[in-house]
C-alpha cells in the first residue's frame, strides 16, 4: 500500500502544503506530485467529477509524490469508500456538525476493528489483490489519515468534542462556508472568522490533533503556523488561470487590443 506523506509529515510535526486542482486533465494531476508538492485536495463536493474520472487522476498523480486529499460531499458516506480504494490517503469530509457525524465519518474510512469500511482489495489502493488481505486492512488503516471540516458556527462550539474522536487526524476550519454562515460573507479578516479559528486551534491543541485552513499568502501561511496549524491550502488551477488572463488583458489592451468580456 502506498504510505501517506502527509500523515508522515503530520506524525513528525511537520508544516503540510497542498494545492487544489479543479482540471480533471490528468496531466495536470502528473505535473503537481512530479514537483514534490504534500497532496493534491480533489474536490468532489462541489465540482461534477465522477468516481471514474476521479480514479483517472488519482493514477496521473502516482508517478509524483504528492498524497491525494479528496473531499465528498456531506454525508456522502458510501461513496468515501470507493474513493479510498482509487487510491485517495485522505478523506477531507466538509460540513462536520458534531462528535456523532465525525464518528460516522471514521466508521465508513477505517476497517475493522476502527470502522465498518466494506472490504474489496481489487482496486488501486491494495494495489488490485497484490496484498494479502490482513496486510491490506492493517497498513490502509495506518495509512489512511481524516481531516474534518469545521464550516458552521456551531460546529466550532463542538470543536473540542469533534476533536477527540479517535481517528480524526485533523480539523480543517472553512472561512467561506464559515463567513455566509455567520452572517459576513467573504470578510475573512472579519473579528466572528478570526475568533472562530482561534477557537478550532484551542480545540484542537486540548485533544492533541493537527489543525489547518486555506491560506491566501505565505505571510498568511507564516501567521496560521505560527498559531500551530499545520494543514495549509493555497491556490487552485482556475484562480491562477484566472489571474493570468486578468493580467495579460491589463497589458494589452493599451495596445489597442479589445476584450468582448462579460465581466
Amino acid at each position: 500500500m502506498r504510505p501517506s506523506k502527509i500523515k508522515a509529515k503530520l506524525v513528525r510535526n511537520e508544516p503540510v502544503l497542498v494545492t487544489t486542482i479543479h482540471s480533471i486533465d490528468p496531466s495536470m494531476y502528473e505535473l503537481v506530485s512530479l514537483m514534490g508538492f504534500d497532496g493534491l485536495w480533489m474536490d468532489l463536493e462541489h465540482h461534477a467529477a465522477s468516481v471514474e474520472t476521479a480514479n483517472g487522476l488519482m493514477r496521473a498523480a502516482r508517478v509524483g509524490t504528492a498524497d491525494i486529499l479528496a473531499r465528498p460531499a456531506k454525508g456522502e458516506f458510501m461513496r468515501m469508500g470507493r474513493i479510498l480504494e482509487a487510491g485517495a490517503q485522505g478523506i477531507m469530509y466538509p460540513r462536520c456538525d458534531n462528535a456523532a457525524e465525525a464518528r460516522e465519518v471514521v466508521k465508513w474510512a477505517k476497517f475493522a476493528p476502527l470502522g465498518r469500511r466494506g472490504c474489496d482489495s481489487g482496486n488501486p489502493d491494495a494495489p488490485y489483490c497484490a496484498l494479502p488481505v490482513d496486510r491490506y486492512v492493517r497498513e490502509a488503516n495506518e495509512q489512511t489519515f481524516i481531516v474534518v471540516q469545521i464550516e458552521d458556527p456551531d460546529a466550532v462550539a463542538n470543536a473540542r468534542e469533534i476533536a477527540e474522536v479517535d481517528g480524526v487526524d485533523v480539523l480543517f476550519f472553512g472561512p467561506g462556508d464559515f463567513s455566509v454562515l455567520a452572517g459576513v460573507p467573504g470578510q475573512f479578516d472579519h473579528p466572528r472568522v478570526e475568533e472562530a479559528i482561534r477557537e478550532v486551534a484551542a480545540a484542537a491543541k486540548a485533544a492533541g490533533k493537527h489543525w489547518g485552513m486555506p491560506a491566501g499568502s505565505p505571510e498568511r501561511a507564516k501567521q496560521l503556523l505560527d498559531m500551530g496549524a499545520r494543514l495549509i491550502a493555497h491556490g487552485a488551477d482556475i484562480i491562477w488561470i484566472k489571474n493570468a488572463l486578468e493580467e495579460m488583458r491589463r497589458r494589452f489592451g493599451p495596445l489597442g487590443f479589445t476584450f468582448d468580456g462579460r465581466y
